[in-house]
């Protein structure tokens, strides 16, 4: 994937750019924080514990993973991160993943990320359902989707282990004829 072929962001502090390891340390850097992965279910015990991911992110398969880097416009620091796991490009579905860094909460940016990705999604990627899995205690990212045209669509109880305790999550989609 060139650069070309990244979404545009229409937020005036963030832009998209491709993840790579180098990366990996500003992004464990702000998911240490407990409070960013308090409504997630994030499991890190070190650095070590991110960096495979970055073989899928890496990979050419289509089913693979899609990850993003969230820079700032000025600097190119990383603020976050967004994607697509569990892609299928048999069924042209996948389920969208995004974190931020503290720093730049409450601007607005997650909904102009998760607006521009879904929209990429569909556009680009040819999509016809964009799915999100939200832990029932994170009001923040319920929020967003929402505002992004997402319909919630059930309630999975047990849904995931959330560091070694059951976790209920709310499904959420967008279907691309909906927009």
């Amino acid at each position: 994937m060139q650069a070309a072929d990244l979404p545009m962001s229409d937020h005036p502090l963030v832009t998209f750019r491709h993840l790579v390891r180098d990366d990996a340390r500003a992004w464990h850097a702000y998911l240490d924080d407990p409070a960013v992965i308090e409504h997630t279910s994030w499991d890190l015990r070190s650095i070590d514990d991110l960096l495979p991911n970055f073989d899928g992110y890496e990979s050419a398969d289509p089913c693979s993973p899609v990850r993003l880097a969230v820079v700032l416009r000025e600097g190119g620091q990383l603020v976050g991160t967004i994607g697509f796991n569990a892609v299928s490009p048999q069924h042209r579905t996948a389920e969208i993943a995004y974190d931020l860094a503290p720093a730049i909460w409450g601007q607005g940016v997650a909904t102009a990320i998760v607006a521009s990705l879904v929209d990429w999604g569909f556009r680009r990627l040819g999509f016809l359902r964009i799915q999100a899995t939200v832990l029932e205690s994170n009001s923040r990212s319920l929020r967003v989707l929402e505002r992004c045209d997402f319909a919630r669509e059930g309630y999975l109880r047990s849904y995931r282990q959330i560091r070694g305790r059951s976790g209920n999550f709310w499904l959420y989609a967008r279907i691309a004829e909906a927009r």
